[in-house]
């Protein structure tokens, strides 16, 4: 399942006003909340399943790209949030770099190979030193938008 497929415009963030690791996953999930791809009374629990996962290992996978991901029962279909930041957010990065790209997403519980089928589709999509270039030069939420889905995010 690729980015293009699960975002939207309105699910793009261009600049995150987050500086550390929890304040930018609460920013991207209070948008999907926002936007009623999350109901607020579950949101407190999909945060708790965020953060459980972000204490097994930073989800801060190096190359300036984080990747925050669980499962959860109180979603139907895979749901997920873009964001960027222009001046890096501290999120413990498993190469201590700032991040700059923060792809969260959540998937239904008990769909395993759909989680990791996601997570990989994502990880080889920003691995793309070109596509990380594209995103971060990107100056409208469209460009991001139209990154994702032409720039073989397949």
């Amino acid at each position: 399942m690729s980015l293009g497929n699960l975002l939207s415009a309105e699910q793009i963030i261009p600049e995150m006003k987050a500086t550390e690791r929890w304040p930018a996953i609460v920013e991207l999930i209070d948008l999907l909340v926002s936007l009623g791809k999350i109901k607020p009374e579950d949101r407190d629990s999909i945060l708790a399943s965020l953060k459980q996962r972000e204490e097994t290992m930073s989800t801060g996978i190096g190359f300036g790209i984080a990747i925050p991901h669980c499962s959860s029962d109180r979603i139907e279909n895979v749901v997920a949030a873009f964001g960027r930041s222009t001046n890096g957010i501290e999120f413990d990065a498993l190469d201590n770099a700032p991040v700059k790209f923060v792809v969260l997403f959540i998937v239904p519980k008990n769909q395993f190979q759909t989680h990791l089928r996601t997570l990989a589709s994502i990880a080889k999509f920003l691995n793309d030193r070109g596509t990380r270039d594209k995103l971060a030069n990107a100056k409208s939420t469209d460009e991001i938008l139209s990154i994702f889905q032409n720039s073989g995010s397949k």
